[in-house]
């Protein structure tokens, strides 16, 4: 089983900045790789949405109201997933959830999903 733990949320004003980590590790065993980690957000009342992923690779993939403003980055080596939010709007107040998308450990292939950390840029 493979623990997501975020941080970095918080309140900022419009314009601002704030930068979000993820870490993923198991209580016993090995993470052999994780194929894609990323970032989802959800509003109440609001289909959840891919904000941010990237590949082993270093591909990424943006939501198209992000692009410009927000930067994934990733370390294969340490399983860990950072979002970099620049000049961040009302419309970004949603909870972030990190994901690991096919993770490998010992007891195989899975996808998980972090509690989630609230970011809220007032309007």
């Amino acid at each position: 089983q493979v623990h997501l733990e975020e941080s970095g949320g918080g309140s900022v004003q419009a314009g601002g900045s704030l930068s979000l980590s993820c870490v993923a590790s198991v209580s016993s065993g090995t993470i052999f790789s994780i194929s894609i980690m990323g970032w989802y957000r959800q509003t109440p009342g609001k289909q959840r949405e891919l904000v941010a992923t990237m590949d082993r690779r270093g591909r990424t993939n943006y939501l198209d109201s992000v692009k410009g403003r927000f930067t994934i980055s990733r370390d294969n080596a340490k399983n860990t997933a950072s979002l970099q939010m620049n000049d961040l709007k009302p419309e970004d107040t949603a909870i972030y959830r990190c994901n690991a998308i096919r993770a490998a450990t010992e007891e195989g292939w899975s996808d998980y999903e972090g509690r989630g950390t609230q970011i809220t840029v007032p309007s």
